[in-house]
């Protein structure tokens, strides 16, 4: 069995990350041991209905356990106001009790949605992540970070809530669209960027066969990602420090997210990984590292059949000038400064306040904005 287990050592609130495949078969006698009485109330949406609750209803009958499902629209426009108070109402509906557990079955969308509303269900409830994209298995289902999306920008209604058990059925990503897949590959390859060299090495060697399906590779690729995000919550739980370094990209890519109108001209994981080469470009030409760098992460990137640059997106962008002013909206300024995260090397990055605008739209521009 090439199962593997990440512990996230958060003291009473300490969990699991169960990675492999077969996981959903194996869901009840999983889930058991948190429930107080043989039911949960799933979370979903439409598309993973489609192709997977009923292996996950099949997986928790083997334990006796009784499972209600509530499918919303699939897609980034789901995470609002309007299907959260859907989604809570809908789970006080089900008589969910505190004592009770709710499952987020799906990707990003809605282990962020179900998360958030297990937050404030009855003043919290606990949860349990199922996520089914390579995006949500490496990032967004591990760490806490729970919510919707306003008009005035992404994730900025929300809470910090830990799941109390993930499970990471690799075998669900066979069914995600290749571009579904190489998204969530941008969260992958930013963790070596961030913090691990040798794990970027790693995938420049076994990405191809990662994204041609070969289980093993996924499962490590999987569990050294969680792995990392584990430790650095651990370190910083709420985000005063070292937790922003998984935010390398994320300033970029949401400003072309904003700039796109969450649409799936980009998907996020496509914005991280233009994101994260956009940032190695400016950190050059801060002279925090050698150009070699951007071009190693340009060339590894394109090696994936992804995009890397400003002019792979489909459609007109708005000028440097206003993707500069998209970036202020971002949650991670402080005092009215834009927070970058800058790398001194692969590997190596830092968090920092301290970036001239000018030689970010010098970036953009060369970059094609």
């Amino acid at each position: 069995m090439m199962e593997r287990t990440v512990h996230v050592p958060l003291g009473e609130r300490a969990y699991d990350v169960v990675i492999g495949p077969g996981l959903l078969a194996q869901a009840g006698a999983r889930i058991k041991p948190l429930l107080k009485r043989p039911q949960v109330a799933v979370l979903t949406d439409e598309t993973v209905a489609e192709k997977h609750l009923e292996a996950l209803r099949t997986g928790l009958a083997s334990a006796g356990i009784g499972m209600e499902a509530l499918a919303l629209p699939p897609g980034e426009a789901t995470k609002g106001w309007p299907q959260f108070t859907r989604s809570v109402e809908w789970l006080l509906e089900q008589k969910v009790e505190r004592g009770d557990v709710v499952v987020a079955f799906g990707g990003g969308v809605i282990g962020d949605l179900a998360g958030f509303a297990a937050a404030v269900l009855r003043r919290g409830v606990r949860f349990v992540q199922i996520p089914t994209s390579l995006l949500a298995q490496v990032d967004s289902s591990v760490g806490g970070k729970t919510g919707i999306n306003a008009p005035q920008g992404k994730n900025l209604i929300g809470a910090f809530h830990q799941p109390s058990l993930v499970l990471a059925d690799t075998s669900v990503l066979e069914t995600l669209t290749a571009r579904d897949f190489l998204s969530g590959y941008g969260e992958v390859v930013k963790y070596g960027l961030l913090g691990d060299a040798e794990f970027f090495a790693w995938l420049e060697e076994h990405g191809p066969a990662l994204a041609s399906g070969d289980v093993a590779a996924r499962v490590e690729a999987v569990a050294r990602s969680v792995q990392m995000k584990a430790d650095i919550v651990v370190r910083d739980e709420t985000e005063q420090g070292d937790r922003a370094l998984l935010n390398l990209g994320h300033t970029f890519c949401h400003a072309l997210e904003a700039a796109t109108g969450y649409s799936d001209r980009l998907l996020h994981g496509e914005g991280v990984a233009i994101g994260c080469a956009l940032a190695f470009e400016l950190s050059a030409k801060l002279g925090l590292c050698s150009q070699e760098d951007p071009s190693r992460v340009r060339a590894h990137l394109k090696a994936m059949n992804m995009k890397t640059d400003l002019a792979d997106i489909p459609g007109d962008l708005p000028g440097a000038e206003t993707l500069l002013e998209l970036m202020g909206q971002d949650k991670k300024v402080v005092a009215g400064q834009l927070r970058f995260i800058l790398a001194r090397g692969i590997g190596e990055a830092f968090v920092t306040g301290d970036v001239p605008s000018e030689a970010v739209l010098e970036v953009l521009r060369s970059a094609g904005a």
